[in-house]
């Protein structure tokens, strides 16, 4: 009598102690390696896939249904997070299963039937212009960085940089000469900003007095243009602290952040008659859709536009 033939089917990742600690670790090297995802990207989708981890319990991943992943997705919900935030669990959620898939340790990615978080456009904050200007002036004399701190702002302005990557601006990628910045963006993409009259000003003069002091502290010469106390690349956690520091003073919303002054900087172009392909490049979106939220601003240049060229304006 011919013996039954088992049926191979693939193991079942379990999500408990040591193993979910390596499953989850090479799931990081895969998103670093193979995807080229960005350090903060990366990070993002660690915490995401964490709290999946806590969620899950000591369930098995292979076990779960798609009835199971709409319920993680409706806790998230209750957990009363942007919609950003839950759009952001839910990709990394499928990168995950997909990863564990491709390691031939599930059959099939059910998050993948999850229906897209459907994200309503969120106006930006924007500054106005004689906000800015009074931003800009904040870091004073009696402040112990303030030529720092000010050509910190002066960029983020000029350029539209993020946070993370004015922080790891070196002194090499500017040239002030020129007027411009080698940005290095998200997926290491680079990307040439131009940097204006005023701002070049502020730089430079902090590059005579102030970097050189706290060069002085380092061990061996730093390459960041932006240095904290102790001679370190100045973080964009700092940038953040010392944006919120300086945004109290001259009285701005306390909700502004560095990004707040990306958004004033495509908002401000955009009013100021550039093109909408020239500020999708200057601000490293790969799609010009991600640029468009920025024309809701333009709309007194649309009806001066309208009046000036409509028959029957």
């Amino acid at each position: 009598m011919a013996r039954a033939r088992r049926k191979l089917v693939p193991p079942q990742p379990k999500m408990r102690g040591d193993s979910a600690q390596r499953l989850t670790s090479a799931f990081l090297d895969y998103l670093r390696g193979e995807c080229r995802l960005a350090d903060n990207t990366v990070a993002a989708y660690h915490r995401d896939i964490t709290r999946f981890r806590h969620w899950l319990g000591n369930r098995s991943i292979a076990e779960l249904k798609i009835a199971d992943l709409s319920d993680f997705a409706a806790t998230l919900h209750e957990l009363k997070l942007a919609p950003a935030s839950i759009a952001r669990h839910i990709v990394a959620l499928r990168m995950f299963l997909r990863y564990l898939q491709l390691e031939g340790l599930l059959k099939e990615n059910l998050a993948e039937l999850l229906g897209s978080q459907k994200l309503w456009q969120r106006i930006p904050e924007v500054l106005s212009p004689q906000m800015v200007d009074r931003f800009l002036q904040a870091p004073q004399r009696y402040d112990t960085h303030w030529r720092r701190d000010r050509a910190m702002l002066e960029l983020l302005y000029a350029t539209g940089c993020r946070a993370s990557e004015l922080s790891n601006l070196r002194t090499t990628d500017i040239h002030l000469a020129e007027g411009y910045c080698l940005c290095h963006g998200k997926g290491n993409k680079q990307r040439l900003a131009p940097i204006g009259r005023l701002a070049k000003a502020a730089v430079q003069d902090y590059l005579d007095h102030d970097r050189p002091t706290l060069a002085a502290v380092a061990a061996t010469p730093p390459p960041w243009l932006l240095l904290s106390r102790s001679g370190k690349r100045l973080r964009r956690e700092a940038i953040w602290e010392l944006v919120k520091k300086y945004a109290l003073r001259v009285g701005a919303p306390a909700t502004i952040s560095p990004h707040t002054m990306r958004h004033s900087f495509a908002t401000h172009l955009l009013a100021g008659g550039a093109d909408l392909r020239q500020v999708q490049e200057m601000l490293g979106h790969a799609s010009i859709a991600t640029t468009q939220i920025y024309t809701h601003v333009d709309q007194s240049r649309l009806k001066k536009v309208h009046d000036r060229f409509h028959p029957r304006a």
